[in-house]
């Protein structure tokens, strides 16, 4: 079983410490109070910012970039720390678009982490549809991670990326088994697309888990932002509402405090 330490920074933002290895996900340090454009005439105003500053990070082994054209998961603080990181994980056309090195995947490709005296990291890219039906020439290419590393006793850790739930998520996810899910939330939507939503809903984040029941979930990427439609309150209201399991695998990241979880 390895101790797994995630520092929740803020949105889809987390820092990963365990055994040597520092990851960080999508970095997003910008300061409240503007609006980034999402194409289309979408947009989107920032409420609130990060509970770390990029100096307060330690060493950043690699960074685990969803992807690079929406300023709520790569913004320009997050940018300028990009050549920071031993190694960037992406999209395939991501990798493509950023000023430094990347490793660019497509769904089901894998890239290894390595380094002496630590553990060997596999990093599978999972699919993601960040939207509707035959959205993706809209909204881009956009991946997720399962991360596989020896002695794990729950199975991989899955970092589901910015998606709704749809079929090849679902025989993704029961194909990997993973025990440990960093689940973005937060039903994203747009008053220009009403009611359509772009990122998992509390009600397609029940579905999923009743297809897989992994041990512990961990919510991100719900809060801060106007394109929100479900906050933390809303995602425990409805599941207060649902005979479901989620509710006992649930866990809360405190914002900008370690919190330690067995993976």
């Amino acid at each position: 079983m390895t101790n797994v330490r995630f520092t929740h920074i803020g949105g889809p933002t987390v820092l990963i410490d365990f055994e040597g290895w520092r990851l960080l996900t999508d970095p997003t340090f910008d300061p409240p109070g503007r609006t980034y454009a999402f194409g289309w005439g979408a947009s989107s105003r920032k409420l609130a910012g990060p509970a770390l500053t990029p100096a307060d990070l330690p060493p950043i082994d690699a960074i685990l970039l969803t992807h690079v054209h929406h300023g709520d998961n790569l913004d320009d603080a997050g940018r300028a720390l990009l050549p920071t990181a031993a190694t960037i994980v992406t999209t395939a056309s991501g990798a493509r678009s950023l000023p430094c090195p990347a490793r660019g995947l497509r769904a089901g490709q894998v890239t290894r982490l390595q380094a002496p005296g630590r553990p060997p990291i596999d990093i599978t890219a999972t699919p993601c549809r960040h939207g509707p039906p035959f959205s993706r020439p809209i909204v881009g290419e956009v991946t997720g991670f399962a991360l596989t590393w020896p002695g794990q006793a729950h199975g991989p850790l899955w970092i589901t990326g910015d998606t709704v739930y749809h079929r090849a998520l679902r025989d993704t996810a029961a194909r990997l088994r993973p025990g440990t899910i960093l689940l973005h939330l937060g039903g994203v939507g747009f008053p220009i697309t009403g009611p359509l939503r772009y990122t998992m809903t509390t009600k397609q984040a029940v579905r999923l888990h009743q297809e897989i029941t992994p041990h512990t979930v961990l919510p991100v990427h719900y809060e801060g932002w106007q394109h929100f439609r479900e906050n933390r309150e809303d995602v425990e209201r409805e599941l207060a509402r649902r005979s479901s399991t989620l509710r006992q695998s649930l866990r809360w990241l405190p914002r900008g405090t370690p919190a330690d979880v067995a993976v």
